[in-house]
């Protein structure tokens, strides 16, 4: 899923630099060159549909960049990678954690609640409407 919302990004970046690139072609092979682009009026627009094709690229080069700088996901290793060997070892991990709960004793249980002063049972707090 990810790789099919990367290539529609990419796609979705391509088109308007290709339409300011159509369009500054076709004006220039309309005219000739730069250079009777400007003698018949078309230079600004030549060099404007060249600003905003390279302001459109800009992000193009960053999804570009992005894509093929994205980390590696995970367990997807390498050619120098060994297989299953990670760093982590599952069973030391378990046993730090044992010790560590031994260690700590039986944790202590809060005291009960008093009885109320009338001899009637006491009232859950509630949140809300009241009940009585």
């Amino acid at each position: 899923m990810r790789s099919l919302k990367s290539v529609f990004g990419v796609g979705s970046a391509v088109v308007p630099v290709l339409y300011c690139g159509g369009l500054l072609y076709y004006f220039l092979d309309l005219s000739g060159s730069v250079q009777q682009a400007t003698e018949i009026g078309l230079g600004p627009t030549v060099l404007g549909l060249g600003v905003v094709g390279l302001l459109f690229s800009i992000p193009l080069i960053l999804k570009v960049v992005r894509i093929l700088a994205r980390p590696r996901p995970p367990g997807s290793g390498g050619p120098d990678a060994p297989a299953g060997d990670d760093g982590f070892d599952a069973d030391a991990a378990i046993a730090r954690y044992m010790a560590q709960r031994s260690a700590e004793g039986v944790p202590h249980s809060p005291a009960a609640p008093s009885a109320p002063a009338g001899g009637g049972t006491t009232r859950r707090a509630s949140f809300g409407r009241k009940t009585g």
